[in-house]
């Protein structure tokens, strides 16, 4: 079979990665690059991705690209302040034939509890393209996804599954999203994006609807709670100074009730520097974010996930994880039904890029 032809989308964080694990993918091709940015155009794939020379060059012409019959498109373009944008041009791609990957649109992470109107309007691009659409990454994705379900596996009495991230943001270069989203360097009376109540769960409540639905048990209701802290002095990261008075940690816990008994819990407990909050629950001693996941009851289990890239930067560990998760599922994804999908509804994943080779 012919290597599926394959389009990254934005060149931020996760696109770069995308590339390099599009070109790793032993049944992948990286066939165009999108980019919105003039200064990009023309550049080829591996300068923005930082490694060789590919051979494709980046364009910012949409039309020609989904023109050329891409198999699938890797949409790592920003949905959290672009949503409507984001949305249309997922939406071109599955009408062009073209199958999307995507962390963007969080509202399709459970296809079964979505918006309707959204569903549907998303499940008719793919009838009329013949293609499907899948969102996920690796928090929300991944971590609170496949890993729960497979680690209960060897798991006897459940007590709690609780998913947490821990991070510290000083290493996380995107102002806009550190900043803006969630609210970092901010007065603690502006209520950031992500926090604001209801958000968490509509961001993280799928995780814990689609470990229910994979467990087989069913959920009497979610419920969230959310805690911030101000900085007491100020703090210089990467993305420059964070004031004292301002956010400097919050933590939220979104958690799935079943028989009136907590039970499936993501968690997070984020921080603009290591040395913020430090009665909450910490990284592991060297390490500026981890993934944890932990099983309690007997035998309790505990599962720490720690990704890095070849970088001095301990972000891009988490955002190569999350490219990777999205690129690794194209094949199966393709190959599916159209329509948009659920972790769920497709067969496993595993990754493609085994001895495979970028260019130098």
């Amino acid at each position: 079979m012919s290597p599926r032809r394959v389009v990254v989308w934005g060149t931020g964080n996760v696109g770069r990665t995308a590339i390099r694990t599009v070109l790793a993918h032993r049944d992948l091709e990286l066939a165009d690059v999108v980019v919105h940015s003039a200064s990009k155009v023309g550049r080829d794939a591996g300068e923005l991705a930082a490694i060789g020379a590919t051979g494709v060059l980046a364009t910012d012409d949409v039309d020609a690209v989904l023109g050329r019959g891409p198999d699938a498109v890797v949409y790592a373009a920003s949905g959290d302040t672009r949503p409507t944008e984001a949305l249309d041009d997922v939406l071109a791609c599955l009408r062009a034939g073209a199958s999307v990957v995507t962390p963007a649109i969080y509202a399709l992470l459970h296809p079964a509890t979505a918006d309707p109107r959204l569903r549907a309007k998303v499940d008719e691009a793919c009838e009329a393209g013949g293609s499907s659409f899948y969102v996920s990454g690796i928090d929300p994705g991944w971590a609170q996804d496949i890993l729960p379900l497979l680690v209960t596996g060897v798991a006897g009495q459940i007590d709690e599954i609780r998913m947490q991230e821990l991070f510290d943001y000083s290493t996380y270069d995107a102002p806009e999203i550190v900043r803006e989203v969630i609210g970092f360097g901010k007065p603690m009376d502006y209520l950031p994006p992500m926090l604001i109540p209801s958000v968490p769960t509509m961001i993280w409540g799928p995780m814990i609807r689609t470990v229910a639905d994979g467990l087989g048990v069913e959920l009497d209701d979610i419920t969230e709670s959310i805690e911030r802290l101000a900085l007491s002095e100020p703090v210089d990261t990467i993305q420059g100074r964070f004031d004292a008075g301002t956010q400097g940690a919050f933590r939220f816990a979104v958690t799935g009730h079943i028989a009136g008994e907590p039970r499936i819990v993501v968690e997070h407990i984020t921080r603009i520097a290591p040395h913020i909050a430090p009665e909450w629950p910490m990284p592991a001693p060297g390490k500026s974010g981890e993934h944890r996941l932990v099983v309690e009851g007997r035998p309790r289990l505990e599962v720490s996930i720690h990704a890095t890239d070849g970088t001095d930067n301990p972000a891009d560990g988490g955002n190569a994880t999350a490219a990777a998760r999205l690129v690794n599922v194209i094949p199966v994804l393709v190959d599916a039904t159209p329509g948009v999908k659920g972790t769920l509804d497709l067969p496993p994943v595993v990754g493609g890029g085994l001895g495979g080779e970028l260019p130098a």
